[in-house]
């Protein structure tokens, strides 16, 4: 073969070849699938491989509690265990200047008392009847009725304060009790137990006669108490005039609370029917209940868990 004819032979296969690689109309590829064999996972993207702002790692400026558990309280706390073990009642003697005989009294102490050493405490006083000494409203289950509530949250711990009388006239100038309850006991309270002591966070409270000495001391020294429970209440015989009086000299913004309540079949009911209307004409707020009983100490304990709720409501409101 000639070597113009060879040269000519040489340019069409390269033609050929060159058309065949071309695609018509410029469509593009399509891109290549993989099919994994078995066993093969084949990879994909996913937004999980490139961390997202909040997943960083770089250290944040408040510890979570996880990262540092010591640092971060719990909300919850776990309760002690003296919490469930109940408070306890002491007896106390206290010689005065007034009294030949030293004045005797218990004090209630509510659970964890002496574990929690840095907390301070209401106080309540209750006062026994006439005849009865300072083991009445032990005996009437009032530790027992506060370690339940206590123990439950229903109501914040306070100390219970029940001293003793030893005399009984119906003239309480003639009876050094009241003398001795303020200007000494209570102080000797204040300085010896964890009270809080202020106005606000004192009350006093009684039955029969020692809820004719709760309204006697509570009105005439108004600046120790914030609140008054007068249960089945006989007030004392030279008492009507004096407690008037006291009602008007109390301004109003320091009214104490008070607390009503009697049997109605009570023999002394006219004693409270007649102080509870006194404070309605003069419209003092209080609260007044007439339920059906005696003056008999089946009645206080029936009544002990009011009693104890109504002191510590205001108490409540302050925790």
């Amino acid at each position: 073969m000639r070597a113009n004819e060879r040269f000519l032979v040489v340019l069409v296969l390269i033609l050929g070849i060159t058309t065949a690689c071309s695609q018509p109309g410029g469509v593009p590829l399509p891109s290549p699938t993989v099919t994994p064999r078995a066993g093969e996972v084949i990879p994909t993207a996913s937004p999980t491989e490139f961390p997202s702002p909040t997943e960083t790692h770089t250290p944040s400026t408040t510890p979570t509690q996880t990262a540092i558990p010591t640092e971060t309280p719990s909300p919850t706390p776990m309760p002690l265990v003296c919490w469930t073990e109940g408070g306890k009642i002491t007896q106390h003697t206290l010689r005065t200047p007034i009294s030949p005989l030293p004045w005797e009294f218990r004090v209630y102490t509510p659970p964890c008392y002496d574990q929690q050493a840095s907390r301070h405490y209401p106080l309540l006083i209750l006062i026994h009847g006439s005849t009865f000494n300072d083991d009445q409203w032990d005996r009437l289950g009032v530790d027992e009725t506060a370690d339940a509530l206590i123990g439950s949250g229903e109501i914040p711990p306070f100390l219970i304060l029940m001293p003793r009388d030893r005399v009984w006239t119906d003239e309480p100038r003639d009876d050094p009790f009241g003398e001795a309850l303020v200007d000494y006991i209570i102080p000797w309270m204040d300085d010896n137990y964890r009270t809080v002591a202020e106005r606000a966070y004192r009350a006093i409270g009684g039955l029969s006669r020692g809820a004719s000495w709760a309204v006697h001391l509570g009105l005439s020294r108004w600046e120790l108490f914030g609140a008054i429970g007068g249960h089945s209440l006989p007030v004392f015989v030279t008492d009507p005039v004096r407690l008037t009086g006291w009602l008007d000299e109390i301004p109003p913004e320091a009214m104490p609370r008070f607390f009503l309540d009697i049997g109605e079949k009570d023999y002394l009911i006219e004693h409270a029917l007649w102080f509870e209307n006194l404070l309605s004409e003069k419209n003092i707020p209080h609260e007044w209940y007439l339920y059906t009983g005696r003056h008999e100490e089946a009645y206080w304990e029936a009544h002990v868990e009011q009693y104890l709720r109504w002191y510590a409501e205001l108490w409540s409101q302050s925790e």
